[in-house]
């Protein structure tokens, strides 16, 4: 009997192991919405034409979207009487082109009323804007379910750009990414711009006996130091996150190795012989770096946890 019991027991846990992996499919709205990608790419497309952050914008976006509580579209909502959304946090005041993903998803609805998830057009459109910034483009798994609850509160978990690399894959290890994917993701910095506050703390009384970080090159430290001041009162001040911030490259990689990063959490990434090893590896191959790219995005947005299709991705009725 304990043998049968046993047995049943790994039955129903390989049943449920293979409804989590087949939860998501990249055929989901294939008959339903046919449409669903066009149309998001398109949207993505003509932001793009308009300004050239959106892409860095809507990566960023579902990255932190899928750091809390998984890529429900929660950091889509809006605030609610007492109730500071994930939007209003402070990790994610400088989010924008919100109005990229409410353009898409009024077009999807006119075109398939109540069957998309403002998360999984999130997680299209953050493909788009690696693939339209000339990176790689990849299946999508969709399916994904809209969540109810979005807290500022909550952001405190988002990795900060000031995190050592024990704190880094403490962060991801507890969303079922590996160090590995650690690696990969940070590439996204290949895309977008970092406020001076941001990296501050690498170029101005970094300790007590050095002003300036020394892992930093220190050509590219001075160059900081004069676009972010001590005393800096520019509120967009700051510096791309590589050499090429509006293409999707492996620049981000190579200027690493330089000493050029901008976060500390960059830098964090040659301080672990595995990590620093894979850096290398991106730096010296592009191909390699899209190619692990692609398998990480997916791991990463395939977190889900929300319950619902809402109709307007900024508020839940």
């Amino acid at each position: 009997m304990a043998a049968i019991a046993i047995l049943m027991l790994i039955m129903l846990s390989s049943i449920d192991s293979i409804s989590m992996v087949s939860a998501l499919s990249v055929n989901y709205y294939d008959h339903a919405c046919p449409q669903l990608e066009s149309i998001v790419a398109g949207t993505v497309h003509k932001a793009m034409l308009n300004d050239k952050t959106v892409p860095a914008a809507l990566l960023r976006m579902h990255f932190h979207d899928c750091f809390i509580r998984g890529c429900d579209a929660s950091v889509l909502l809006e605030s609610k009487g007492k109730n500071k959304a994930e939007k209003d946090g402070p990790p994610n005041i400088s989010l924008h082109a919100f109005y990229v993903i409410d353009n898409a998803k009024k077009a999807v609805e006119a075109e398939c009323p109540g069957l998309v998830s403002c998360a999984d057009i999130l997680a299209l459109a953050a493909r788009d804007a690696v693939t339209l910034s000339g990176g790689p483009t990849w299946e999508v798994p969709k399916g994904r379910k809209d969540g109810r609850i979005s807290k500022a509160s909550d952001t405190r978990q988002l990795p900060a750009p000031t995190f050592n690399i024990s704190q880094l894959q403490q962060s991801f290890s507890q969303r079922g990414l590996s160090l590995e994917d650690l690696v990969v993701l940070s590439g996204g910095h290949s895309l977008g711009f970092a406020h001076c506050s941001s990296f501050q703390n690498r170029i101005h009384k970094f300790s007590v006996n050095q002003d300036i970080d020394p892992s930093m090159n220190p050509s590219f430290a001075a160059s900081l130091q004069r676009i972010c001041p001590l005393q800096n009162n520019v509120r967009s001040a700051g510096a791309p996150l590589d050499s090429t911030s509006t293409t999707f490259d492996n620049a981000y990689y190579k200027l690493l190795l330089q000493g050029k990063s901008i976060f500390s959490s960059d830098q964090a990434l040659l301080t672990n012989s595995k990590t620093k090893a894979l850096a290398s590896k991106f730096a010296g191959s592009q191909k390699e770096f899209e190619r692990a790219f692609v398998k990480s995005m997916i791991k990463m947005s395939s977190i889900t946890g929300g319950q619902e299709i809402r109709l307007d991705c900024k508020v839940v009725r």
